[in-house]
């Protein structure tokens, strides 16, 4: 029933809001460059990898050496709009389609995360990462990794299609207020070292 839903809803959206997203692509063309889209390799279900996209929010702007200047040196005002409304997330509706995400569940993050897990932050991949989750209506980028993990274990524990729902929802209040997108001084979250090293510290 959760993919059904997936489907049906994620599909209407691309139809309803394909116009937008063409001009959308126009833009990050102009203002951004090319390649429009950013892909970068994520965990699924289990682990298992695959590629999510986003409009990507960055210039490719180096250094004299040839090195990718810091994130928020390459960040414009023109990617903040698109993060601080989530716009650049749009394309992620092709991977619910594909079936890598779902439109709710943990959100996927970096590979080289997977081994600094702890086994109870392990399990928010027993379940397929979502566009959006349980953590992200509970103070998404503001709050610790600490924090993030375990709201998504909860929601591994405690899912349904009632809590889904009530997820979207609020997803879209959160995203038009734009609450949570900034963790102190990075423009969103710092690198997860692991929980361990960081209790030792």
């Amino acid at each position: 029933m959760k993919r059904l839903i997936d489907l049906f809803i994620s599909i209407s959206l691309v139809i309803f809001a394909s116009f937008f997203i063409i001009v959308l692509a126009w833009l990050v063309r102009s203002k951004l460059g090319s390649p429009v889209l950013f892909k970068q390799q994520r965990p699924g279900l289990h682990g298992k990898p695959f590629y999510l996209y986003k409009f990507r929010t960055m210039t490719d702007a180096r250094d004299e050496e040839g090195n990718l200047l810091p994130d928020d040196v390459r960040l414009t005002p023109f990617g903040q709009f698109l993060r601080k409304y989530s716009l650049d997330e749009l394309m992620q509706l092709v991977n619910v389609i594909k079936g890598d995400l779902s439109l709710v569940g943990p959100r996927p993050l970096l590979m080289d995360y997977l081994s600094l897990y702890t086994e109870e932050q392990g399990k928010r991949h027993s379940v397929k990462p979502g566009m959006t989750g349980w953590a992200q209506v509970n103070g998404r980028n503001a709050i610790s990794w600490e924090d993030k993990f375990k709201l998504d274990v909860w929601y591994v524990e405690n899912q349904s299609l009632l809590l889904d729902f009530k997820i979207l929802i609020l997803t879209v209040f959160k995203v038009l207020k734009s609450d949570g997108i900034q963790n102190g001084n990075h423009a969103t979250m710092p690198i997860f070292e692991g929980s361990m090293k960081n209790a030792r510290q």
